[in-house]
Parts: C-alpha cells; sequence; structure tokens
C-alpha cells in the first residue's frame, strides 16, 4: 500500500488488486483513473466499498492488500461494486512459510520517555487506581455500589493521585465446572486486573457460597496487595493479603458496603503514596483493537497504528494484537514474521482449534463480518483480517500467549482472544496492557478501566459526527496526509495519555460496563 493518498475518488492499494476502495461516495458515471487506466463507475458505491478495477470471471480471486480476500461468486465487469452480493469467502491454502520472513527489529532513533507510576515488579502504571473486584455476578451490585460512594470526587482533595475507584462487575463467577477451564481463565482474569500496574489497590467482593470464591482466588493466584510507595528505594512495608469482604459473612448488602467503603479509605493513603517520574517509552504495553471497522480501516486507521505499534516495539516496548477470529485468512502474514518456528506453529494451533470450535456449534469462522461491518464495506472475514492485521505494524512476531495471560516479553505478542470487542479487551489487559488503543469505522465507544482508551476513527465524517467519542481522526490519510505521519501522532499521543491526559472515553466516564471475561464452555 502507498503510504500517502492523495484526493482520488478511490484508491488502488496494490498494483496487483483488482479492486479499488472508495475514498469518498462515489456516484454512478463517475470516471474513475488509476495507474492501470481508467473505468466508470457502473453504480453508486459508498464510502469504504468496493469497485471493480476491472474484469472478474466467476471463480477468480478478488485482491486486495495485494492478497486474496475471497473469489468472485458471479461474473464482476469492471467498475461494478463488488460486496456480498458477487464476492464469496471459498476456503484456499496458505502457505505459512513459518519464521521465513522474520524481519529486524527497528533500532531506536531516540529514547523517549513518559511519566508513569513505577511498580516493584518493574512494570509502570499509567493510571493509579482503586480497584474493588467482584469474584461473582451476586456481588456484582454490591460492588457497584461501593465504588459510586466515590463518585462525588470529595476524597480528591485529601489524596489527589488516587485516579480513582471502579468496580469489576461480570456476570459469571458460579455454575462452572470447578477448577475447569473457565473457571481457570476468570481467576486469571480477576488476578490479572489485581495485579496490573494501573492498579494501586484492590479489594475483593464475593458473595460467599460461590464457585470462584475470593480465598480461592487469592491462594490460587498468591495474590498481594501493593502496599504503599517506597521513598528513596528504601524499603517499605511488606505486601499482605487483600481484603476480602463476603456478603453473607457481613450481614448483607448495606453492612458488606459499610465496610468496604471504610476499607476503600484505608488503602488510600498507600494508594495516594505513588506519584508519577520519568519512565522509558520501552515500558508501554500497547493493545491493539479494532471494532466497528470498515472498508477503510485497513486503509487508514490500522495501518497507522501499525507505525505507532512499530514505534513502541522500537522503544523496547510490547504491542499487544488479539483477535484471533479476526486475523483468520491472514495469519500466514504472521507466521512468516515469528521468531521461530515454533512460535508461529502456537498460531497455527489457535486456529485450528477455533476451526474446531466454531465447527462443534455449527457456524463458521470464515463468516465473521457483523451487519455493520459489511455496512461499512467489508465482505469477507479475509478482508477483513488483512485490513485488521494492520494494527501489528511490521515487527516480528516474538509470541503467542493464552487468553489473559501475563505479557513480558518486549516486542509483537498475539493474544488468543475473541473477536467480540469487551472479552478480547478484557484479556488484553488482563495481560497488563497499561494503554489501549482503539480504531474503528463506523464509530464504537468501548472503553474499559483501569487503561485509558484512545479512539482513532477510520475516516473524517464519522469523527466529525463522533467529535466527543474519538481521540483521533486518520481520516486524513483519504485526504492526503501520509500514514507514516498519522502514525507518528498517534505514538505522540499514546506517550501524552500515558503521562496521565484523559481520553474521550476517560471524561465520558465510560470503563465498568466493558469487562467481559471470555467463558468457552457450558454453563451448569
Amino acid at each position: 500500500m502507498t503510504t500517502s493518498l492523495d484526493r482520488s475518488p478511490a484508491i488502488l492499494l496494490r498494483p496487483e488488486d483488482n479492486v479499488a476502495v472508495a475514498a469518498r461516495p462515489i456516484p454512478k458515471g463517475l470516471t474513475l483513473e488509476f495507474a492501470c487506466g481508467s473505468v466508470v463507475a457502473r453504480g453508486p458505491i459508498d464510502l469504504g466499498h468496493k469497485v471493480a478495477i476491472r474484469e472478474i470471471a466467476v471463480g477468480s480471486p478478488v485482491m486486495k492488500y495485494g492478497q486474496i480476500i475471497g473469489f468472485a461468486s458471479t461474473p464482476i465487469a469492471a467498475g461494478d461494486w463488488v460486496h456480498s452480493h458477487n464476492l464469496g469467502a471459498d476456503l484456499f491454502e496458505r502457505d505459512y512459510a513459518f519464521a521465513g520472513e522474520r524481519p529486524v527489529t527497528p533500532g531506536m532513533i531516540e529514547q523517549r520517555t513518559f511519566r508513569g507510576y513505577l511498580r516493584p515488579d518493574g512494570r509502570v502504571g499509567t493510571r493509579n487506581y482503586i480497584a474493588v473486584i467482584s469474584t461473582v455476578n451476586c456481588s456484582a451490585s454490591t460492588s457497584k455500589f461501593i465504588s459510586e460512594r466515590f463518585r462525588d470526587g470529595a476524597w480528591k482533595r485529601d489524596f489527589p493521585n488516587v485516579d480513582g475507584v471502579f468496580a469489576i462487575t461480570h456476570k459469571g463467577g458460579c455454575g462452572l465446572p470447578f477448577e475447569g477451564h473457565d473457571f481457570q481463565i476468570l481467576e486469571r482474569v480477576l488476578a490479572g486486573f489485581a495485579n496490573h500496574p494501573n492498579v494501586a489497590g484492590y479489594l475483593i467482593v464475593g458473595l460467599g457460597c460461590e464457585g470462584t470464591y475470593a480465598s480461592h482466588l487469592v491462594e490460587s493466584r498468591n495474590l498481594m496487595t501493593l502496599g504503599p510507595a517506597r521513598p528513596n528505594g528504601k524499603e517499605g512495608p511488606k505486601p499482605a493479603r487483600p481484603r476480602m469482604l463476603n456478603i453473607q459473612d457481613e450481614g448483607g448488602i448495606t453492612k458488606t458496603v459499610e465496610a468496604a467503603v471504610r476499607a476503600v479509605y484505608e488503602l488510600m493513603p498507600a494508594a495516594n503514596s505513588w506519584t508519577r517520574t520519568e519512565q522509558p517509552a520501552g515500558k508501554i504495553c500497547l493493545a491493539l483493537e479494532c471494532g466497528g471497522s470498515d472498508g477503510n480501516s485497513g486503509v487508514t486507521a490500522n495501518p497507522a497504528l501499525g507505525v505507532a505499534a512499530d514505534l513502541i516495539v522500537a522503544q523496547g516496548g510490547s504491542a499487544v494484537l488479539g483477535e484471533t477470529t479476526e486475523i483468520y485468512g491472514a495469519e500466514h502474514l504472521l507466521t512468516r514474521r515469528a521468531v521461530s518456528r515454533s512460535v508461529g506453529q502456537k498460531l497455527v494451533d489457535r486456529i485450528r482449534w477455533w476451526e474446531w470450535y466454531t465447527n462443534l456449534f455449527n457456524a463458521q469462522i470464515n463468516n465473521n463480518p457483523s451487519p455493520g461491518n459489511k455496512a461499512g464495506g467489508l465482505t469477507t472475514i479475509y478482508e477483513k483480517s488483512l485490513g485488521a492485521l494492520a494494527k501489528g505494524g511490521t515487527t516480528a512476531l516474538v509470541d503467542v500467549v493464552e487468553y489473559a495471560e501475563r505479557v513480558d516479553t518486549p516486542g509483537l505478542v498475539f493474544m488468543d482472544t475473541p473477536g467480540y470487542d469487551p472479552p478480547c479487551t478484557t484479556g488484553l489487559v488482563a495481560g497488563g496492557a497499561n494503554v489501549l488503543v482503539f480504531t474503528t469505522g463506523r464509530g464504537s465507544v468501548l472503553g474499559l478501566r483501569p487503561t485509558p482508551c484512545v479512539k482513532v476513527a477510520t475516516n473524517t465524517p464519522m469523527y466529525e459526527r463522533m467529535i466527543d467519542d474519538m481521540d483521533l481522526d486518520a481520516g486524513t490519510i483519504l485526504d492526503g496526509e501520509t500514514v507514516e505521519s498519522v502514525g507518528r501522532r498517534l505514538f505522540e499521543m499514546v506517550l501524552d495519555v500515558a503521562s496521565g491526559s484523559a481520553t474521550k472515553s476517560e471524561r465520558q466516564g465510560v470503563g465498568e460496563e466493558e469487562f467481559a471475561p471470555w467463558q468457552i464452555g457450558p454453563t451448569l
């Protein structure tokens, strides 16, 4: 793909492509000029949708990004609108060529820094929250009542370094096979949030009879409180077991809320003792997410995020890509970039698991684009995946980790997650991501505490329509700004947000309802 796009109504991303992407609505009869010749639009083409630039026979591959995005299901004439009525996602073989195209890690041009909270384990927080962690849905409302007692911010006068108190609530925690797969996933997610570098203190609230009971979570995950900051590097108080409250033991909701509010105030002095200091940009663990995608996601916002991800990796940081179901059909581009065959094979193994899993429910992994995606111009999972993969930049794939597994390896890491945004981002944040960048073409409004979420619009009309929710407009690429320029602006925004600047979702107060651990098996 070219790195700079002019104001042409349609963009040809690669010379070998046989479709172009509408950079703005194209009326019927408009002549479109390309280096390979001209074509007349045979009908109206909406923003982000595809137009054929040459004739495509039935069964022939349709090419975008220089890759196969599907096969013509009917004859396609030059100038035709190309979408689900004439394009199908037939299966085809991919050459994984494990580690065959491993790129060199880019060198650091200059060391950059941000102001964050250096924690005892060496990770750095970009926020300084206190969390109220619910072990089960039965204690979710109670946990919410506790966090709501701190909404007025009156406590800020005494504890200015604390960003807030938030509740981690969910719909699970019981009805799971005890210590089974889903049980372990939920505990891994809860522990990931408890131990998150953006969390300075937490307490755990349960009902008392649930499957994922509080003491099991604490003991199985060896959970300890963070404690106060250690001034001048001196040894401070040793971490202690976190405070656990069970509604049944406390005597009901009201008594639990009052006890928990007192416990949160007891955590405030230690949390407030943490202050921001200058930290290397290599301490950023960047979560890469796209949702509510459109046909320009892979043209503007996702490639720009890929540039920012490369810059983070060059600084020695981590960039974490997820959404296994939304790299399907493009996974061979990652396996070729793997540092080793074993890392590439781990990714293929997850793809095969998803093929088995979806088949179990008579579903198809290659039928993923949502109605909103399709309205925005995305037709097949291959097209969606190729665009989504652009978020991962160009560096080597250094590791593949399980859902919500802690990410400690610098470089591009892939985490096995669903494509659905809430469980995907929940897993990425549980893995330790301290900044989240979310690209969107249709206008997703997700946020997820304790990690700040930067939203990047793929097109200017949506950015302007949803200006209160979008942080950056990557639609300027369609008007001629280079992908590299937008990517560097995004990198600077990540550093700024990591240093404490509020994102639009944070200003809106978004981030508590989106916590959604992945559940794979049956509810008993």
